[in-house]
C-alpha cells in the first residue's frame, strides 16, 4: 500500500545540526566581509603611480638630490587668465528664471530652510523683473 501513495518527504534536519552549522558559518561570513571591506579600502587609497616615495627608494632620492643641486628650480609661470566675453542679458534672464524654477522644486525640511528659500526666491524675482541685471 505504501507503494501506491505519495512518497514521504525527507525528514527535516535536526535543530542541533542547523545550530552548529550557523555557529560555524556566521563568523566565517563576518570575517570574509571584513577582509573584503579592508581590501576595497586599501585599493582605493593606493598611491598614485606617477609619484614615488623617496624615503623607500634610495636610488631615486640620490638622483633627485643631485638634480636639485645642479639646476636652479624654474619659477612657476602663472597660467594665462582666460577672459571670457560677457553673457548677454537675455541669457542671464533665462538663467535666473531657471534658478527660480529649481528653487520652487525644493522641498524644505523645516521652517528655517523654508524661510531661506523664500528669501532667495524673492531676490531672484526682483532681479528678473528689474531693468538691469547684475553682472555675472
Amino acid at each position: 500500500m505504501a507503494a501506491h501513495g505519495k512518497p514521504k518527504p525527507p525528514p527535516p534536519p535536526p535543530p542541533e545540526a542547523r545550530k552548529s552549522f550557523m555557529r560555524r558559518m556566521i563568523p566565517f561570513f563576518l570575517a570574509a566581509n571584513v577582509f573584503v571591506g579592508v581590501y576595497l579600502l586599501v585599493r582605493t587609497y593606493q598611491k598614485e603611480p606617477g609619484k614615488k616615495d623617496t624615503g623607500t627608494d634610495p636610488t631615486s632620492a640620490a638622483s633627485t638630490a643631485s638634480s636639485a643641486t645642479a639646476e636652479k628650480p624654474a619659477e612657476p609661470s602663472a597660467a594665462p587668465i582666460k577672459v571670457l566675453p560677457p553673457i548677454p542679458e537675455d541669457e542671464q534672464r533665462l538663467l535666473y528664471k531657471w534658478m527660480l524654477e529649481e528653487k520652487r522644486k525644493i522641498k524644505p525640511r523645516d521652517a528655517a530652510e523654508k524661510k531661506r528659500i523664500d528669501e532667495e526666491k524673492a531676490l531672484l524675482k526682483e532681479v528678473i523683473r528689474g531693468g538691469t541685471l547684475p553682472s555675472l
